[in-house]
């Protein structure tokens, strides 16, 4: 790939995996300095002596790719919140006791069934210095309270750690949210939050001000409040309102990222406004104007939208391509990508772990990479044709590169996503183009009706259409297994075929063999160790016992009538059968005797009904039983007790003391997680 030529792509890869293993080994400071240092004298050397000395190239080549290196790790370790002496994390007691916080209000996030949910920056701690990112849950009630960005808040309460995930296979929140640098959450009734007087005018503050202003002016003038939700969603990026139903349809249609602000708005931004610019003449300063605009007018956007990591990314390419046709040099898209990379994972290294950073720059690289060859397949003469043709060429190219690593995060394929971005496409025109004009003009308090109906039709239409298509699930491909080694295995296969037919050499024909009998290879090998796995897992689910016994790929369900019924919308056991390659082979009402590889499982729940003078291994206790563990200990000796979710919390905690009295040990999985035996 001639991409891979280029000098700042190599750079962009040893920043990239500084990055990684200091994201995976999280070094301390000190040792991270010293091996910044350490490398920055010997390239320093090798600078000055590969002047006198041509043998010295190699070395020079070598040293400047181990610094990028070092930069890279350094980047990670110093923007990791956590290494900060004042993070809120290295505060005595923290998370023991209450302790009393001033929080500003940074950004509002979608709201839960019993939650407004906000990120804070904490400004101090029991009137010590602070800082840190915290997720802050304020608790719905009756009377109404409102909070803006930029409020500063005084709590009492306690601070929890975020919580791990108590199932397998699930979704890790907890990981999530720490890669974006907040460590825990606060909860608090809105009646026991202090409002101060000061506010905090920073650049998130004024453009909440302004989202807030123009929705406002948008509800005044009797905009539907549905289409209202989607258009602040598809103009500004902001999803906090938008219902979940809408934003399901649009996943399942293959539509999802147009509620996400990305290239393609950005891209109609930089259309739209250049067209506002002709009027400017052409000449030194009229262009230099024009530019400055511009980059205001993109960045103004992105402020608004929210400054998500694909906002970002979208906004810095564009500004280089601004910025290139100021300069009047053709713009190397490649060197475009890959700049705008460095300079975001420079400032915000955290985004590279972000889902929709990732799918954003491979879909555009696999866009700017693939689509001009898919369009060589066929050049319609008719203009209308060959639009429709881009179009399709350009989903199949984002489709082609995007699918592995969405199968992997999200485990489903929409089937009709080309037929979805031929309509969306023209749809999304209008409503950018529209949008955009309506937004500027609700922004000074006046919104045109006409502009604004359109928007609202163009918006109502385009919902219906979007949930027609997600309403047929047969074309919705769901719970696609796929690991790392598949997934790497995957884009090997992709990568080397799509060159061996750019490039009609045997050499690259051997490449894309080599790559797809890896593929198989990757297939075969986990096959064969799901096969040799067999385990026994009791999940933690508050209000029904599950258990899961499976042998290789085949898996059983012990769970009541009600749940064996309905256990193909069942996500917990959904999760777990797609990330290890198995299928619910049959489905048992629960035992009170189970046996797995000589394990003898006895299980009691409400009715305590189990058979007497037995010797148990585990113990599982289900449905808040009455019963009096300490005798029942001492007639049935387990060795391990296990106590699920179902049971009553204040039961739990008298079980535990019983089972440390006795020197056995428990485990609670609404304290610790899934119960795993293999």
């Amino acid at each position: 790939m001639k991409v891979m030529q280029f000098p700042v792509a190599r750079i962009t890869i040893a920043f990239i995996a500084g990055i990684l293993l200091a994201y995976s080994l999280k070094p301390i400071l000190p040792i991270v300095f010293a091996f910044l240092t350490i490398n920055a004298i010997i390239f320093i050397g090798t600078y000055y002596s590969s002047k006198t000395n041509a043998k010295s190239q190699l070395p020079f080549g070598i040293t400047t790719y181990l610094l990028v290196f070092s930069i890279g790790v350094t980047t990670q370790t110093v923007h990791t919140d956590s290494n900060q002496r004042n993070n809120y994390t290295h505060y005595k007691n923290i998370f023991d006791k209450n302790h009393t916080y001033i929080l500003t209000l940074r950004e509002k996030l979608k709201s839960t069934v019993f939650n407004d949910r906000y990120i804070a920056l904490v400004n101090s701690i029991d009137k010590e210095k602070s800082s840190g990112r915290i997720l802050l849950n304020i608790s719905k009630d009756s009377t109404k309270h409102s909070f803006d960005i930029g409020n500063q808040l005084k709590i009492n309460a306690l601070l929890y750690k975020n919580r791990s995930q108590k199932n397998p296979n699930q979704f890790d929140y907890q990981k999530y949210l720490e890669n974006k640098q907040i460590y825990a959450q606060l909860y608090s009734e809105p009646n026991k939050i202090q409002l101060n007087a000061e506010i905090t005018k920073d650049i998130w503050y004024y453009a909440a001000r302004l989202r807030t202003r123009i929705i406002q002016n948008l509800e005044k003038s009797k905009f539907h409040n549905k289409e209202l939700n989607v258009a602040v969603a598809l103009i500004m990026g902001q999803q906090q309102d938008i219902d979940s139903e809408i934003i399901q349809d649009y996943q399942y249609a293959g539509a999802i990222h147009i509620l996400s602000v990305s290239g393609l708005h950005i891209g109609f931004i930089l259309l739209f406004v250049t067209f506002l610019l002709k009027p400017f003449p052409n000449t030194k300063k009229g262009a230099f104007i024009k530019l400055l605009l511009t980059l205001a007018a993109l960045f103004l956007f992105g402020i608004l939208a929210g400054l998500a990591p694909s906002v970002v990314r979208s906004v810095t390419m564009f500004s280089f391509v601004a910025i290139g046709q100021y300069l009047r040099r053709s713009v190397n898209i490649y060197h475009t990508l890959l700049v705008s990379i460095l300079l975001i994972l420079l400032f915000q290294p955290s985004f590279l772990f972000d889902v929709g950073f990732q799918l954003s720059y491979v879909a555009l690289f696999f866009i700017v990479w693939l689509q001009p060859l898919m369009a060589k397949l066929w050049q319609p003469k008719n203009k209308i044709l060959n639009y429709f043709w881009d179009i399709l060429t350009v989903s199949f190219a984002a489709q082609i590169g995007t699918l592995p690593l969405s199968i992997y995060y999200f485990h489903q394929f929409p089937g009709l996503f080309f037929v979805t971005n031929i309509i969306v496409i023209p749809f999304l025109s209008i409503i950018m183009g529209v949008g955009c004009l309506v937004m500027v003009f609700a922004s000074f308090s006046w919104v045109p009706f006409y502009p604004a109906k359109i928007l609202e039709i163009s918006i109502y239409y385009l919902d219906k259409i979007i949930g027609y298509i997600a309403s047929l699930e047969q074309f919705i491909i769901k719970d696609i297994p796929l690991n790392t080694a598949l997934l790497i295995s995957s884009y090997l296969v992709i990568i080397t075929t799509i060159i061996a037919f750019q490039q009609k050499r045997f050499k690259n024909l051997v490449w894309a063999l080599i790559a797809l009998v890896t593929f198989q290879l990757s297939a075969i090998a986990t096959k064969w160790e799901v096969q040799n796995q067999s385990e026994f897992v009791v999940l933690n689910t508050s209000k029904n016992t599950q258990i899961i016994e499976r042998n290789g790929a085949n898996a059983k369900l012990y769970a009541n009538n009600s749940f064996l019924k309905n256990s193909e919308t069942n996500k917990v056991l959904a999760s777990y059968l797609t990330a290890n390659f198995s299928e619910l082979k049959e489905k048992h009402k629960l035992k009170n005797l189970i046996y797995f590889k000589g394990n003898k499982i006895l299980l009691i729940d409400s009715s305590k009904v189990y058979p007497k003078m037995i010797q148990p291994d585990i113990l599982i206790i289900t449905q808040s039983p009455k019963i009096n563990l300490d005798r029942l200990l001492q007639t049935t000796k387990p060795k391990m007790v296990v106590a699920d979710a179902s049971n009553y919390k204040s039961f739990q905690k008298r079980w535990k003391a019983t089972c440390f009295q006795q020197k056995i040990p428990f485990h609670a999985t609404s304290e610790k997680g899934f119960y795993k035996i293999n």
